[in-house]
């Protein structure tokens, strides 16, 4: 596990969902609205499972993650058990990915945070690459 950098921080779980909770409330309106009842999970890492699931090489390779029924597959009525739509944030990569990038701890997890709202829209990775890049 790489050390953090001399002179930084090492933010917990709980900084980490104020800084998600502040750029979820800085979305606008609408936006959020069609997000509906999205519940934000932070935790260290992807469980086993999601790596298996992601075929994931690492477990810091994976930032976040939705899990849920996207907009393009909800339903208007939900089904019996079905789990609200969650979006997970996973801390160690996330400062992982952070510490040698001029951006900040706030700029990197709203944009994982945006990321996967994304996916809760529909969107690919792809697609957000190619939004991204316009």
């Amino acid at each position: 596990m790489p050390l953090p950098m001399p002179g930084l921080q090492n933010p917990y779980q709980e900084d980490i969902e104020g800084l998600a909770r502040e750029a979820y409330d800085a979305l606008p309106v609408e936006f959020r609205a069609l997000t509906g009842e999205v519940v934000i999970h932070v935790t260290d890492f992807a469980s086993d499972e999601v790596l298996r699931e992601m075929k994931a090489d690492s477990p810091y390779s994976i930032l976040g993650l939705f899990q849920g029924v996207g907009l393009p597959q909800d339903q208007a009525v939900p089904q019996t058990g079905q789990l609200p739509n969650m979006i997970w944030l996973y801390r160690e990569p996330i400062l992982d990915y952070w510490r040698p990038r001029p951006e900040s701890l706030k700029e990197v997890v709203a944009h994982v945070l945006v990321h996967e709202i994304g996916h809760h829209f529909g969107l690919s990775d792809e697609d957000m690459e190619r939004i991204e890049a316009s």
